[in-house]
């Protein structure tokens, strides 16, 4: 005969295998989602790492009389404090700033998502872009740098730039974000475009050649930052649709609440 309870499983959904699975096995699908976040972690620690590594460097140039990886001077006859201060002038150190700090967001949770962090992402994703075409189509071939500092300039503009959008385009995750989210992406940028302007009639100093007043002119200065931002603006748009059309690795959306060991959100 039956006895109590036995075959009640196969009928009652409530004493199923979790996850859909049998005997307490995860689904496949749910096996590539857990080690894509595991890759997506190990892949923006390495991002996070070049950068920090490649700031130390920098930092130890600046305050042993060495070479300025985004400029090649070696600083002679300025103040180490000024040239501290003038090293987070230059939009390389600042996008990067952003994208370690993105990293670090990403390692803590590849899933996270919200109007403000996507805005903050998509900043970064077209920071770190900008800073790589501007550096090495129309800077680099006018610096000279060698040892370390050709070190830091490759961690900071080559490897940076093609491995954080990599893996951006790798993991996504990457959802239809609001329009808005592009405008609220320059935040950041266009309060770097004024405060070097307002620094450089102060001081006379600016970090780029394009964008240097005291040489070009402003009308000539203002349209050179115009351009640059009207192309980024273009980019961010190219971004947003591929973020919509071309999912990544990581799962988009109401997926992320199934994933094993993550609580939902409101």
């Amino acid at each position: 005969g039956v006895h109590p309870g036995e075959g009640t499983d196969r009928c009652d959904p409530s004493r199923r295998a979790p996850h859909g699975g049998h005997n307490g096995r995860m689904p496949a699908s749910h096996h590539r989602e857990s080690r894509a976040v595991v890759w997506a972690r190990v892949w923006f620690a390495f991002v996070a790492l070049v950068i920090i590594v490649s700031i130390g460097i920098q930092m130890a140039l600046l305050f042993t009389g060495g070479a300025d990886a985004n400029s090649g001077e070696s600083g002679v006859g300025v103040d180490v404090g000024v040239r501290l201060f003038r090293l987070f002038l230059y939009f390389t150190m600042d996008s990067n700033v952003v994208v370690m700090l993105v990293c670090l967001g990403l390692i803590a949770d590849p899933l996270r998502t919200g109007f403000w962090w996507e805005s903050l992402r998509l900043n970064a994703v077209l920071a770190i872009t900008v800073t790589g075409v501007v550096y090495n189509t129309i800077l680099a071939p006018g610096i000279n740098l060698g040892g370390w500092a050709q070190a830091t300039t490759v961690g900071l503009h080559v490897v940076s730039p093609l491995a954080f959008v990599g893996g951006w385009l790798v993991f996504g995750p990457r959802r239809r974000l609001p329009l808005a989210t592009v405008p609220a992406a320059f935040v950041l940028p266009l309060l770097w475009i004024g405060f070097t302007f307002v620094h450089g009639g102060i001081t006379g100093w600016y970090p780029y050649p394009f964008l240097d007043v005291t040489v070009l002119g402003f009308v000539p200065a203002l349209v050179n930052a115009a351009v640059i931002l009207t192309a980024s603006a273009g980019l961010g748009l190219i971004y947003r649709f591929v973020g919509a059309t071309r999912p990544g690795l990581l799962p988009q959306g109401s997926e992320t609440a199934t994933l094993p060991g993550r609580v939902a959100g409101p």
